[in-house]
């Protein structure tokens, strides 16, 4: 039955003077709320109250959220420029945020007051958050990250802006048709969203193509035009990120495109309309999408293009506010600016400012060159070399051939420095220039970012190791102190206190709420890990996260799980590294062993995946296929009485995770070691008291470093004896199934077509990559160790109360795994801003 707004009686019908609408408009308790949400249902959306529905109200009460932060933000804004405060320009290719209602509400602490609002008017609270789209502006944890870290600098009162591109389509839904992973539109804005402002100024132009002419200024000096140019209009959308209680809102201004002009009259003016209109489609095209498929020169083009619109035009939007208070030129702009490169899909941002600084406001180079250096921090998040993005140097020449020429000219110079350091050695030229020789030529970003930014962090401790040892290590030896560690975290606030309310509040029950912005509170807890009654309150909010969840895959999947099972948990982007498939091979030996083993005591378990794979990357899409084909034969075999059931769960989803991780009892991090940079996931899981079984890799390292060796399931090679083995194979595939009957019933299971029926070949590339002894994610040569590590979990988990106590001791010793304090490292020893 289609519920309906109950009639509310507004203070103004009340027969009370009306108040002024500041107070009307901007009040939070309950009553204020709700009359703001029936303002707005026929304000804003010409609705009567009393007909409508959830979404309705879910827009209406949105729109009043917005109306709470954006007043703070004027006044945050205020603030900045009364203080000339150095403010931070986080720039990232995504902001994966999710939902934004819950967020709000949680941090403008209002939530009570809310829900006895929306209660008031009939509805449900969980059901007005279930009708927000989850906003596809990024895809893993890189973006998810810089959604947890606009969270701590607005918690932390950092001047800063969040900058990116306001994509109109994600990166796709994700569908499973035949266990298959079908892909079709993310259209998450088809019926717009409530929580962004479009701004009609500024708009700034960003240029392509064309071609550079050069003269001498009056000086003397080269100057350059860039002339003949493609042009694309930026327009900017602001989202609200209010900090925790604080009163500070911050935005993350995202950019669209828009064609400079409507219609191109000279076509028009010949009767030919659709070439007129053709290429404000091709120019607005480039905002539309978040990450084109890259494997023909068409996605590559749009891709780069991407790229240098968000950067072209936040640039001109860091230099219009660095002009409104320094009116004395760009001697202090390093005073007043700091920019973080989020990887390296903004590195493009070196040449432009450069290219700004030099031909449009006449600096000389060498005082360009100064500035960049002391404003442009980089951020590395891989440790794979495929992963490091380069472009060819008859692409980005063709697109921007003004940021080619200065590309070359840093590359020259920074050559004849290292030439000097190291003379003669032609190899360590080669190896650190930022021009790749070809065929074909290519342009380094990660080695142009290293070189025009004056910090170079990893995200985990190994990381940075690596990358200092490994990766890049002549960078290392030439510029010594530039390389640091900034260990990624997470926002309590997203991913307890709003994902998990009843632990929260039985935290908060014990140790009060300080440890909400001060997460090395939870520490207190340790001494509750050994009383009964708190474990049994712990164990109840565990048992009713895993009823939701159960409940939600009820719904989603039609597929029964038991909630007393243990719920084993691997959710993340599908890649080889990440080694779902190593997850994969470990549920086939159970399987195994459920059957040949009946009375075996082995605790039942629900293993559940989720994740999307690149739509061009065949391989990761056919460990999918694997996973719900396992699913396929096991939750159908009455033989094994629902002892272990497999979900893959669809279109994994910041929404979907806040159901997963708290319901989760045991979080899968088993990436090859040395391949995942750090991890969030990781963070997460535990900080809603799952158990991690994992490898020496990434911030797991850190995890045990915090939780203890006894409160964490680690097993497989050391980053050091993964390269050694690459090296030197001790031992191929082919041996360990010789020597182990298990595993080699694995792998015959695979090849047989056990998961296959009527196609035994459906697999086998699976299979082959398994068997290769060169494999570079040596899965089989971890499965051993995992599979005794398996063990260890399965002994105990059949002891509850000592599973919990080490869950409680988990969650107690997460405390360096806030972003509010890679936040606070980034701001003092990367911004220069001391954090209060």
């Amino acid at each position: 039955m289609k519920k309906k707004l109950q009639k509310v009686e507004s203070q103004s019908d009340s027969g009370k003077d009306a108040p002024s609408c500041p107070e009307v408009f901007f009040k939070t308790n309950t009553e204020a709320i709700k009359d703001n949400i029936i303002h707005h249902l026929m304000s804003f959306q010409g609705r009567d109250p009393e007909r409508s529905g959830p979404t309705d109200v879910y827009k209406s009460l949105a729109y009043t959220m917005r109306d709470i932060m954006v007043e703070k933000w004027i006044s945050t804004q205020k603030t900045f420029y009364a203080k000339k405060k150095k403010r931070v320009y986080y720039l990232s290719l995504e902001f994966l945020i999710g939902r934004s209602l819950g967020n709000s509400l949680v941090n403008l602490g209002i939530m009570e007051d809310a829900k006895k609002a929306i209660e008031g008017l009939g509805f449900d609270m969980s059901e007005i958050r279930d009708q927000e789209e989850d906003a596809g502006l990024g895809n893993g944890g890189l973006g998810r990250l810089a959604a947890c870290f606009m969270d701590s600098i607005a918690t932390l009162k950092i001047p800063a802006y969040g900058y990116g591109i306001r994509y109109e389509y994600g990166l796709f839904y994700q569908q499973l048709i035949d266990g298959y992973q079908v892909e079709t539109p993310d259209n998450w804005l088809r019926y717009g969203t409530p929580w962004e402002f479009e701004r009609r100024v500024p708009v700034f132009p960003v240029r392509f193509y064309g071609n550079v002419t050069g003269y001498l200024d009056d000086n003397g000096r080269y100057r350059a035009k860039w002339v003949n140019t493609t042009d694309v209009m930026a327009m900017p959308c602001d989202i609200l990120v209010p900090g925790y209680r604080n009163d500070h809102v911050i935005n993350m201004r995202l950019w669209t495109a828009r064609a400079s002009r409507d219609f191109d009259l000279g076509f028009f003016s010949q009767g030919d309309y659709i070439s007129a209109v053709q290429s404000k489609v091709s120019s607005e095209t480039i905002s539309k999408v978040l990450y084109p498929p890259d494997h023909n020169l068409a996605g590559q083009e749009l891709r780069l293009k991407q790229q240098y619109f968000f950067v072209a035009a936040t640039l001109q939007d860091v230099i219009r506010r660095f002009k409104k208070n320094n009116r004395e030129g760009f001697g202090k702009f390093s005073d007043a600016v700091a920019i973080q490169l989020n990887d390296t899909h903004p590195s493009i941002a070196i040449p432009e400012l450069m290219r700004m600084l030099l031909d449009i406001e006449g600096l000389t180079w060498e005082e360009a060159w100064d500035i960049c250096v002391k404003t442009f921090a980089y951020t590395n998040h891989t440790l794979m070399s495929e992963a490091l993005e380069k472009w060819t140097v008859d692409l980005l020449g063709r697109v921007l051939p003004r940021h080619l020429e200065i590309i070359y000219e840093i590359n020259r110079r920074f050559l004849e420095a290292v030439a000097q350091s190291y003379p003669g050695d032609i190899n360590r030229l080669r190896n650190m220039s930022i021009i790749e020789e070809g065929p074909p030529k290519m342009v380094r970003m990660a080695h142009l970012a290293i070189v025009g930014s004056h910090s170079v962090n990893g995200v985990a401790a190994l990381h940075t190791r690596l990358l200092k040892d490994r990766l890049f290590h002549d960078f290392h030896r030439f510029y010594p102190g530039k390389f640091n560690n900034k260990t990624n975290g997470i926002t309590p606030r997203r991913w307890l206190l709003q994902a998990n309310p009843e632990l929260a509040a039985l935290i908060g029950e014990h140790i009060g709420d300080d440890w909400v912005t001060d997460l090395a509170q939870l520490r207190r807890l340790e001494p509750c890990a050994d009383d009964p009654e708190f474990r049994r309150r712990w164990q109840d909010v565990k048992r009713a996260n895993k009823v939701r969840l159960a409940e939600y895959v009820k719904d989603l999947c039609s597929l029964a799980i038991d909630p007393d099972s243990m719920f084993d948990v691997q959710v993340k982007r599908i890649h080889e590294y990440k080694r779902q498939l190593l997850n994969a091979l470990h549920v086939i030996h159970l399987y195994h062993r459920i059957l040949r083993n009946g009375g075996e005591e082995i605790a039942s378990r629900t293993v559940i995946f989720g994740g999307k794979a690149a739509p061009s990357y065949w391989r990761a899409k056919l460990i999918i296929k694997l996973i719900t084909s396992i699913a396929d034969v096991i939750n159908n075999d009455p033989r094994i009485f629902g002892r272990l059931k497999v979900v893959f769960l669809p279109n994994y989803t910041v929404s979907q995770a806040e159901k997963i991780i708290p319901a989760a009892d045991l979080s899968e991090q088993i990436s090859t070691a040395g391949t995942e940079a750090s991890g969030t996931g990781n963070m997460k899981f535990a900080l809603n008291g799952a158990l991690t079984i994992g490898t020496l890799d990434g911030a797991n390292i850190e995890i045990r470093e915090e939780v203890g060796e006894d409160n964490i399931f680690i097993f497989g090679m050391t980053a050091e004896e993964a390269e050694y083995e690459r090296l030197n194979i001790s031992r191929t595939p082919l041996q360990i199934c010789q020597a182990n009957a298990e595993i080699n019933d694995v792998i015959e299971s695979l090849r047989n077509g056990c998961f296959s029926p009527g196609n035994r070949d459906l697999f086998m590339p699976l299979v082959e990559s398994l068997m290769n002894k060169y494999d570079p994610y040596l899965l089989l040569l971890d499965l051993e160790s995992y599979i005794q590590c398996q063990h260890r979990v399965n002994a105990a988990f059949l002891d509850p109360e000592e599973w919990t106590r080490m869950a409680i001791l988990n969650v107690a010793r997460m405390g360096k795994f806030s972003t509010d304090r890679t936040i606070r490292e980034y701001s003092e020893e990367i911004w220069g801003i001391p954090v209060a």
